[in-house]
């Protein structure tokens, strides 16, 4: 039977906008109650707001959970809750196991403390004996790549440096629940990549993760179970790729269509103008989340003013990290070279599956004109998508469930030729392709 890690029942947190929560002295106190008659015309009822509103779920034992949800939905305001960093205002939460949490850059690090000491610090709150940190103590020091800094105070590290050593103890030291929020948010790529593999083996050991992350990619690649919020609320429980795929499809995400409705404000120039960009599938959905085995289309909207002019629609694809990954210029062989009479035009570039690796793809719209080249127009981020490698289809991953680098993921037939070591007549022709 699958033993329960967390169960929320009920959750809310009501915060004061503005209202500073701290502590009170008793000299505050007093003159706070003697100045009250003098204030009572005064008054202004502080503004609320629910972070959390009647939140129930449970998460079991071994259980890999990403949270999504954009900015101000709660997410955060539930892993500081579920660390006990904040009390709720209403509902229960159960935490069955030990916690480590990576909510913050360095939480629960002592600033004047060394790194070494911080360590083992950190080991002792989760309640570990000191034999136990030491086992970890050299795996945790190479993960951080610290180790010229291991006997400085931690208020000396670079934010980078607090990072690292504060992911590689919370994710080395053994937790049997670990909590973690948005930790690709910093750091560089090599870095985030390390993340994810750490993050992926203590889910593959059966210990209990939530992740809250605005990467779809990281949710859909390390959890099997996702959990959207908006304003506080559960929207939606269910399979990790499908609550991603709903988030990004819905106006809770980021968009995968713009529209210039006001052409004197639109992109472009006295000969061309762009009135929309788009996200397709292949069954003409608009949509932020695309699988990888699945064509997906980018479609351009845009008014021609001048006739005659030759045109060559251009849309230029990058990745998170700004590189580049490819150009596709035009090659409709009707419109090649020839110039365009006035009018609305939708020029749509289709890119096969299996072809595209996983993450966030920008794309960038753009017409020019060759031979004097001139830019009429180059949205540089006009619609963003995500592309989605799921378990459940067939890609170039294979079976492997680790990081796979590359801008592309292109899926390609291999054949393999098998012969006995020894046998002089060679792969036996029925053996081949096999």
């Amino acid at each position: 039977m699958t033993e329960l890690a967390i169960r929320v029942q009920g959750l809310s947190k009501l915060y004061r906008i503005g209202e500073r929560q701290r502590y009170k002295s008793l000299r505050e106190i007093i003159m706070r109650t003697l100045a009250a008659p003098f204030r009572a015309g005064e008054r202004h009822p502080p503004e609320t707001i629910w972070a959390l509103d009647d939140v129930s779920f449970e998460v079991m034992r071994g259980e890999v959970l990403g949270v999504i949800g954009r900015n101000g939905a709660g997410k955060s305001t539930l892993l500081k809750i579920l660390s006990r960093i904040t009390e709720p205002t209403r509902g229960r939460v159960e935490v069955y196991g030990r916690v480590g949490s990576l909510l913050e850059v360095g939480t629960g690090f002592h600033p004047e403390l060394t790194g070494r000491e911080n360590i083992y610090l950190n080991g002792a709150i989760l309640g570990m004996k000191r034999a136990e940190i030491e086992r970890k103590f050299d795996e945790i020091v190479a993960f951080a790549e610290v180790e010229r800094f291991l006997d400085t105070p931690v208020k000396h590290f670079s934010t980078g440096m607090y990072l690292r050593l504060a992911f590689a103890v919370a994710a080395h030291l053994e937790p049997e629940i670990l909590l973690v929020d948005e930790v690709l948010a910093v750091g560089d790529a090599s870095f985030q990549k390390k993340c994810l593999g750490k993050m992926e083996q203590v889910g593959q050991e059966g210990r209990t993760v939530v992740f809250v992350s605005h990467s779809m990619s990281a949710v859909t690649r390390l959890c099997g179970r996702g959990l959207l919020l908006d304003a506080g609320r559960v929207m939606l429980d269910g399979l990790a790729d499908q609550v991603a795929a709903t988030y990004m499809r819905s106006d809770l995400g980021t968009t995968a269509a713009r529209r210039w409705d006001d052409a004197s404000k639109a992109p472009g120039d006295e000969s061309v103008r762009l009135r929309a960009v788009r996200i397709r599938t292949r069954e003409g959905t608009v949509t932020d989340v695309v699988d990888i085995d699945d064509p997906v289309a980018v479609e351009m909207e845009y008014d021609v003013l001048r006739p005659g002019e030759v045109l060559v629609p251009n849309l230029h694809f990058f990745n998170e990290e700004g590189t580049c990954v490819f150009v596709l210029h035009d090659s409709d062989p009707v419109w090649r070279r020839r110039g365009r009479p006035v009018g609305r035009y939708i020029s749509k570039a289709w890119i096969p599956g299996n072809l595209l690796a996983e993450g966030t793809l920008v794309v960038g719209a753009a017409v020019s004109k060759h031979n004097p080249l001139v830019i009429h127009f180059f949205e540089r981020d006009a619609v963003a998508f995500q592309v989605v490698d799921n378990s459940a289809t067939v890609s170039a991953r294979g079976d492997y469930a680790g990081f796979m680098p590359g801008l592309v993921r292109p899926l390609v037939p291999w054949e393999t030729d098998f012969a006995p070591i020894g046998d002089p007549r060679g792969v036996a022709p029925e053996e081949r392709g096999r």
